[in-house]
């Protein structure tokens, strides 16, 4: 046992030591969405389940692009449209030619199962995030405690996530 972990460090060791850093683009993230559906199915979550959390980051992607474009400056026409178009395109549309959205046996209320997790984790997410700034103390307009925008933002994710495993077994 200790061979084999030895054996597994080392060679951590050596791929972390010669690896470049990751340039963090649309279909990077696409693909880590990708496998992270097929491991989610491997584990035996339910599409539905995990389309809320492909959902819920997908809109914490296009905040953090706006935010990015915002702080450089960066504005043209039809900016913010675009950048949701763009990312759901990107996550949505390979999804859709590998056959993982569209099987006729996963489907919930006559909506493939992926697809409507995603919408109602982006609507979720959406709801966390406008939510925030209604939690805030309002003497001093600070958080309650550490990381609060992030707990209200999840929350609503987290909390579908039970419900959606009990009422879809």
């Amino acid at each position: 046992m200790l061979k084999k972990i030895s054996a597994l460090s080392l060679l951590s060791f050596i791929i972390l030591a010669f690896s470049v850093p990751a340039k963090a683009i649309c279909p990077v993230c696409t693909v880590a969405v990708i496998g992270g559906v097929g491991l989610s199915r491997w584990l035996g979550i339910d599409d539905t389940i995990t389309g809320l959390w492909v959902g819920g980051v997908t809109v914490s992607l296009i905040a953090w692009t706006i935010d990015w474009l915002n702080k450089k400056n960066i504005r043209f026409l039809f900016r913010k449209i675009l950048i949701i178009a763009l990312y759901y395109g990107f996550i949505v549309v390979p999804l859709i030619w590998w056959d993982v959205i569209g099987h006729p046996l996963n489907k919930i209320w006559g909506m493939d199962k992926l697809l409507f997790g995603i919408i109602l984790g982006t609507i979720l997410f959406i709801i966390g995030m406008i939510a925030y700034p209604y939690l805030k103390n309002k003497k001093t307009d600070k958080p309650y405690f550490p990381y609060q925008k992030v707990v209200v933002a999840i929350a609503p994710l987290i909390i579908f996530s039970f419900i959606l495993f009990f009422l879809i077994k």
